[in-house]
């Protein structure tokens, strides 16, 4: 397998090196929406979020609460976003799971345009029911009829 950010985690490959432990790695995006866009990814090769275990992930999350403070404070953004594509539909396009850190300002080129839906009669119901029909656990319903 031929993966850029394992080869940035194994330390054959440039990059920008901001944090590392010995379970995660953050570095600085080479193509950044923002000066200071950041990534944190597990030294430990997943594609998505659905392969990454409990534990790692919590590593990842903990990396990316580090990395956040730091940009915080360093470089004073308006606002932060924390991103993870998952999927080449969701905008992924190395497959190894990663969080996207990026700092934001009001006077930033960089906009997300939504296309907001509205369900349509008893749509919502229905999908929250198929949803909840995969999760373990008792089926809760906080959906007033």
């Amino acid at each position: 397998m031929n993966c850029i950010f394992c080869e940035i985690a194994e330390g054959k490959a440039k990059s920008d090196i901001l944090y590392q432990d010995e379970f995660i790695i953050s570095f600085l995006d080479i193509r950044p929406m923002n000066y200071g866009h950041s990534l944190v990814i597990p030294k430990k090769h997943y594609e998505s979020f659905l392969e990454i275990p409990s534990n790692d992930l919590s590593a990842v999350i903990n990396g990316v609460q580090i990395v956040f403070r730091a940009m915080s404070d360093s470089l004073n953004p308006d606002g932060i976003n924390i991103v993870s594509n998952n999927g080449a539909a969701a905008g992924q396009s190395i497959p190894h799971f990663h969080f996207h850190i990026i700092p934001r300002f009001h006077s930033d080129e960089f906009k997300i345009k939504l296309n907001l839906k509205t369900y349509k009669g008893s749509s919502q119901k229905d999908f929250a029911d198929k949803i909840r029909s995969y999760l373990p656990g008792k089926l809760i319903s906080n959906v007033k009829e």
